[in-house]
């Protein structure tokens, strides 16, 4: 009887050795620098797209870190943001100090297309990873590529392909442009009008205009003027909402012109209300009123933001939660464990399902198209959608054929 005992307390000390070892190893292999996961984001926090991204994606990242469960590997998780006002080299500043001096180990989105190619060089040189979702240019996966650059919500490709394909199939084939004199606008532009003329149509024209204008008369005098049967608008933020608005006195479409915004999100059509932008098409990467999950999550942004969250925002999001999710799979918080581990991993979440981070850096998930609503077909504040069509990633992005990446193998 004895000698069981012994047998089984022997057996026992064995076990919680074991376990014991088992945990000084994983402690050991569990590296985090500095002991804190820090993560940076870079919006505009003032300017004209402070609404669309801003202190909203702040809101979803740290909403996505207390998901987590706040911790990861033991260690805290911090969030650190920063405003760029809109201006490059700024951008670039801000990322240059936070890898050099103030050890931020990723920097989970940009907002803005400039100061976001900006801040991307810097994490290029560092060797460091950057994942955006605010900016939509294409040349985040093309010729900017790197093996840390992803790129998530949306982009100009997506954006003209879902939009200008269904319009042209409806027989609205000629188009004009008001277009933001950025790199986000010129792509939407360029991306938006290959389109249109691949499929038989015919561009007009197109107006540039600066950041942040307020007198759209001009422009949309000489669009209304062009014969066009889509006026396009390549901007985002105040400057869709003052171009629509602007449209809407000129009697635009009441002319029997199509206005599509190219770069419009939820809120911009909050601030337009449905009177004004009823009949737009727009195109996003998420809804917050898609499933119950969805208005749930939306429901908790909303008490905090006020506001419902657009795709920049749940992109925010989704990317932190992955890279966390990352980092504990990995074990540590290195740039190049973690990379590889973002790429292995499905990237699932409230907003999106069975997404694939692609050898481009292009993540890759479904874009939804939408109508805007007409006052009487709205229930309730922020019912602004009716869903035309959901358009699967393959065919809402560039196809690698296309891809100038230098991490494409061809």
């Amino acid at each position: 009887m004895r000698s069981k005992i012994r047998n089984k307390l022997l057996g026992s000390a064995v076990f919680l050795a074991g376990l014991i070892a088992s945990s000084a190893t994983f402690a050991e292999d569990a590296k985090i620098s500095d002991d804190v996961v820090r993560i940076g984001l870079i919006e505009d926090m003032s300017g004209v797209y402070a609404d669309i991204t801003g202190p909203g994606a702040v809101t979803a990242a740290k909403m996505a870190v207390e998901e987590f469960g706040g911790t990861v590997l033991g260690k805290k998780i911090e969030i650190v943001s920063a405003d760029h006002q809109n201006k490059a080299d700024i951008g670039g500043a801000i990322a240059r100090k936070w890898f050099d001096e103030e050890k931020v180990d990723a920097i989970l989105d940009v907002a803005s297309s400039s100061p976001a190619l900006a801040a991307l060089e810097v994490a290029k040189q560092k060797n460091k990873l950057i994942v955006l979702s605010s900016p939509g240019s294409l040349r985040i996966t093309n010729e900017v590529c790197g093996p840390y650059v992803m790129h998530w919500a949306y982009d100009t490709y997506a954006i003209a392909h879902t939009t200008g394909q269904a319009l042209v199939d409806k027989g609205l084939d000629k188009w004009y442009f008001v277009t933001a004199d950025y790199a986000f606008g010129h792509g939407l532009e360029k991306e938006t009008g290959d389109l249109v003329q691949a499929r038989g149509g015919k561009v007009l024209g197109s107006t540039r205009l600066p950041i942040g204008t307020t007198d759209f008369a001009s422009a949309l005098l000489t669009a209304q003027g062009s014969g066009a049967s889509v006026v396009a608008l390549a901007n985002a933020g105040s400057d869709t909402i003052n171009s629509v608005k602007q449209a809407a006195q000129f009697g635009l479409t009441q002319a029997g012109q199509k206005l599509a915004t190219l770069g419009g999100f939820i809120n911009d059509i909050h601030g337009l209300g449905l009177e004004e932008a009823q009949g737009l098409t727009i195109v996003e990467a998420s809804y917050w009123d898609l499933d119950e999950k969805t208005r749930e999550w939306s429901k908790r942004f909303f008490a905090e933001r006020k506001a419902m969250p657009n795709m920049l925002q749940t992109g925010t999001y989704s990317s932190v939660l992955h890279y966390l999710k990352a980092v504990k799979e990995a074990g540590t918080d290195d740039t190049e464990k973690v990379a590889a581990k973002m790429r292995e991993l499905p990237v699932n979440d409230v907003f999106y399902h069975n997404g694939k981070i692609r050898e481009d850096g292009r993540m890759m998930h479904d874009m939804y198209l939408f109508e805007v609503k007409k006052p009487s077909e709205s229930k309730a504040p922020w019912d602004y959608y009716k869903l035309l069509a959901t358009v699967p990633g393959d065919k809402a992005f560039q196809p690698l054929s296309k891809s100038t990446c230098s991490l494409v193998k061809k």
